[in-house]
């Protein structure tokens, strides 16, 4: 079993808080999901999180005007600075205070950050290794009150600092003679932001009451506007007296505040976030409204522009939700959202392409594993889902929830099609299916009964009863025979639900059953217990076959109240949900702690511990808890002393009259952190955990080259490569296999001539079939060689049909990655397909129409009419096949 799985994606969270950034060429955008920072790919339709954490939840994030450079500031100010390009951490560096903005200049050789009412300028650091990377340049204070906005002047010698109160200040990088810091009053509420015009003779400043300023350069009793920085002198060198005029005030919404604001130079463009979900886009500087729309139900966190000026992106704290809109077409780019409450439960499709996850909001959403998006969410149940689950097919998902409905959907049409109650309310925590996709079995936690359903009627079968306690976990055993069912009474039963008239077999435990799950052959069974343990069973003779003591491996860290330290407190001690590896070899474990633990099956021994999380703003991180943090009060971490609420960052008097520090009765909240389910998937090459902070991917790692497999002295690449020149290619491939070289197989592989396959598969080693197929697996979906891919895949499983069949649990993950690949490559080349089909039909209809009054009326010019299909016909990129217009026209 290869242990060397590392994170590779974070989905089920696509927006925390913080701020959104466009990348420069603007296909991209980052956002701060928790301690981490996702990247999603508008334009490949991807996401990626980067692979580094910060210590707490990101407040800001600053990317450079080249791309090069990112610095990312949690809520202390602690700042990580990465190279962006090669997702490296650079550097760490510790603000010491909380940072409230961070912007780079235009030219990149500067960034600003706002420390509470203070300002500071840096030096952009470079590549190069440097003992202090981080330079400051100048420290300038005069708010009275914190910043909220930076921004910058086009030429990069100026910037623009807004604050609570009330002001914007003009600060210069260097001192230049003849300016002095200027002050910008006449809001009458806090100013959200401020910025430049293009021209720099206008500055556009925005308070949260809906108050726009636009504020024109000019020499003192002259109405003629100047550019800002060229600061006109007299004939006989006198200083011209120069000052800022308010020239126009405009109110963009009186009857909700301003929460974000945005403004695009190159466009004239200003975008307005409202508290009411609502957002505007005005064209600057007459206050032109051009577009708004209801987006949300609750308010706008942050607003971004792309460089171009094309697309919008936002972003809402509460709901957790992501938007990307382009206006001038008026249509989303991207609309995500994640679990706004914890997510419960997890289930993978049969081939691995999809993950359903269910959760405290009464949602069951659908995700691509691959993508990372989320492309369907079922919003009909009324409580938290407890249980979701794939049938065979992966065109119908289940899930059970505590508002007593099982409900069955259709992941074609993406409706509702089947839902299945229960006699008497109850609340169904736990679900199965069989391996048919007939049978359907929920268990609650308050009549510990197991119903059962028909999935083609919809109707009852059957009520299981016998259990003294809530129903923790069922699971159908593999090739459908029996259904097991784990419940608090310490028992683990299984049944025979085909035949009532056989005795439902006892399976005796010590303490509560949390979680239970079959072997993939099904001749195992697995089940942990409150007291930490993982007891196996063998299922036909009913008789336990070992245990693991992982108590000690799944303790966690200890909780900010905790009176007792990590290692003697019993809570979180056990595994509330288990998985079996696709090859049966390993056994995942999680439960209310920051680990996720794998064993070895046959050994009992911890092969690897995976901590989930390393973000501090989460309870139950820390092993140790430091003493300087606890106050006559309580926790420093839990008081709220500074009085700003999380989701507006504005602040909020709670106080009583005549307190000055603060009302130390108010507590702020840390959710915990804890792994609620996780899942192998069924390739094998990938497992997710349903965790606080989202779903959580971890993927084997493919960056390893060198793995020799029997090699000896005579295997090189040289040898390799000559053997395949010679025309030897069954050597030259078996070789490539034994030395194990990811170029040197593919360079081989695509070598063979295509009239060759067939009969190379006949003589094709069975020792490296498995190998064979997992690597065209690996390489089909990023390859144009389709068809030379199926030529290898038939010729294989026709000739070797029999290997397979008897060895069809090991290779199991393998033949299901293969039908991942050949299904994404079947969808997209059927969507070109299509639309080439319909594109092509239109054009043949026009030429057709154009003819008959070609007949009537004299010449057309051709060419002319078709010109604009042009785009229309798509052709598979690599493809010889396609047609231009010239040739359309012509079959036409």
């Amino acid at each position: 079993m290869k242990t060397d799985f590392k994170f590779s994606n974070l989905c089920g969270t696509v927006y925390r808080k913080g701020n959104l950034v466009f990348t420069p060429d603007g296909n991209s955008i980052l956002s701060p999901v928790g301690n981490r920072v996702t990247l999603f790919d508008l334009v490949n339709n991807k996401t990626e999180t980067l692979p580094f954490e910060n210590k707490r939840d990101i407040r800001r994030l600053a990317l450079s005007p080249n791309g090069n450079l990112l610095l990312s500031v949690d809520e202390l100010g602690q700042t990580q600075l990465v190279n962006f390009r090669k997702r490296t951490v650079l550097h760490y560096f510790n603000f010491k205070d909380k940072v409230r903005d961070i912007q780079f200049s235009p030219d990149g050789k500067y960034f600003v950050v706002g420390l509470g009412r203070n300002v500071e300028v840096w030096r952009s650091p470079g590549f190069t290794r440097e003992f202090a990377p981080f330079e400051l340049h100048r420290r300038l204070a005069g708010h009275h009150d914190d910043i909220t906005h930076i921004s910058w002047s086009p030429d990069s010698r100026f910037f623009l600092t807004s604050a609570k109160d009330m002001t914007t200040k003009i600060f210069s990088v260097d001192p230049i003679e003849d300016f002095v810091p200027t002050t910008l009053s006449g809001h009458r509420s806090s100013v959200v932001g401020a910025w430049f015009a293009k021209d720099m003779r206008a500055i556009y400043t925005v308070s949260d009451d809906g108050a726009v300023c636009v504020r024109r350069f000019r020499p003192r009793g002259i109405e003629e506007n100047l550019v800002f920085g060229e600061f006109p002198r007299e004939e006989s060198g006198k200083r011209v007296s120069t000052m800022w005029f308010t020239e126009h005030r405009y109110y963009a919404m009186l009857s909700a505040r301003v929460q974000s604001a945005s403004f695009n130079p190159a466009t004239s463009l200003l975008v307005l976030g409202f508290a009411s979900g609502v957002f505007g886009i005005w064209e600057m500087p007459e206050f032109n409204k051009i577009h708004s729309l209801s987006i949300s139900r609750k308010k706008i966190n942050t607003v971004a522009i792309n460089p171009s000026g094309e697309w919008l992106a936002f972003g809402s704290a509460k709901l957790g939700q992501l938007l990307v809109w382009e206006w001038k077409s008026e249509t989303y780019v991207l609309k995500q959202q994640g679990h706004f409450y914890d997510m419960a439960c997890i289930a993978y499709s049969g081939d691995g392409q999809y993950v359903a996850t269910g959760g405290d909001d009464a949602k069951l959403k659908v995700w691509n594993a691959l993508t990372g998006y989320c492309f369907i969410t079922f919003s009909e149940h009324t409580s938290a889902v407890t249980a979701v689950h794939f049938t065979k097919g992966s065109q119908v998902v289940l899930s059970a929830s505590l508002d007593g409905t099982v409900r069955a959907y259709d992941l074609v049409r993406y409706r509702n099609f089947r839902i299945f109650t229960s006699p008497t309310p109850v609340q169904f925590n736990s679900l199965a299916v069989d391996p048919s996709g007939e049978i359907v079995c929920a268990g609650c936690q308050d009549t510990f009964d197991i119903y059962m359903w028909s999935m083609q009627t919809g109707k009852l079968l059957d009520v299981l009863s016998g259990h003294e306690g809530p129903i923790s976990g069922l699971v159908f055993r593999p090739d459908g025979l029996s259904l097991a069912s784990s419940s608090w009474d310490k028992t683990v039963r299984v049944w025979d639900v085909f035949d009532r008239s056989k005795i439902v077999e006892r399976l005796e435990h010590n303490n509560e059953v949390l979680a239970l799950a079959y072997r993939p052959d099904g001749k195992e069974l697995c089940a942990s217990t409150l007291d930490g343990q993982i007891h196996f069973w063998d299922v036909l003779k009913a008789a336990p076959t070992g245990s693991i003591e992982g108590r000690r491996d799944i303790a966690g860290g200890r909780k900010i109240q905790d009176k007792r330290t990590a290692a003697n407190n019993s809570s979180g001690k056990s595994f509330n949900s288990l998985c079996y590896s696709a090859d049966g070899t390993a056994v995942l474990g999680g439960g209310n702690s920051k680990y996720v633990c794998l064993y070895d099956r046959r050994s009992g021994i911890l092969l690897r511990k995976f901590q989930v999380s390393k973000n501090q703003s989460l309870d139950g991180v820390q092993e140790k808890l430091n003493s300087k943090f606890m106050t006559e009060a309580g926790p420093a971490d839990l008081i709220d002393s500074d009085g700003i609420d999380s989701d507006t960052e504005k602040r909020v008097d709670r106080s009583l009259p005549g307190v000055r520090s603060g009302d130390k009765s108010n507590r702020l909240l840390k959710p915990e952190v804890r792994t609620r389910a996780v899942r192998f998937s069924p390739t094998g090459r990938q497992w997710a955990a349903a965790s606080t902070e989202g779903l959580l991917i971890y993927s084997l790692d493919d960056t390893l080259l060198f793995d020799p497999y029997e090699l000896d002295e005579d295997v090189t690449p040289d040898t390799i490569r000559n053997l395949s020149r010679k025309g030897d290619h069954l050597r030259a491939l078996v070789n490539a296999f034994r030395l194990n070289e990811k170029y040197v197989i593919r360079e081989v592989y695509e070598a063979v001539p295509p009239l060759d396959v067939v009969l190379l598969t006949k003589d094709f080693p069975e020792a490296y079939l498995e190998r064979l197929l997992k690597f065209i697996g690996g390489i089909m979906e990023s390859s144009q060689l389709l068809e030379y891919h199926l030529r290898w895949v038939s010729g294989l499983l026709s000739n070797h049909g029999t290997f397979v069949k008897t060895r069809s649990v090991a290779l199991q993950p393998v033949l299901r990655t293969l039908q991942r690949g050949i299904l994404r490559l079947h969808q997209d080349i059927g969507s070109v397909c299509d639309k080439n089909y319909y594109s092509l039909n239109y054009l043949l209809v026009q030429g057709k129409r154009i003819s008959e009054a070609e007949q009537e009326s004299g010449d057309v010019n051709m060419r002319d009419v078709f010109s604009s299909f042009n785009d229309d016909v798509e052709v598979e990129e690599g493809s010889d096949d396609g047609m231009d217009v010239d040739d359309a026209t012509v079959a036409a």
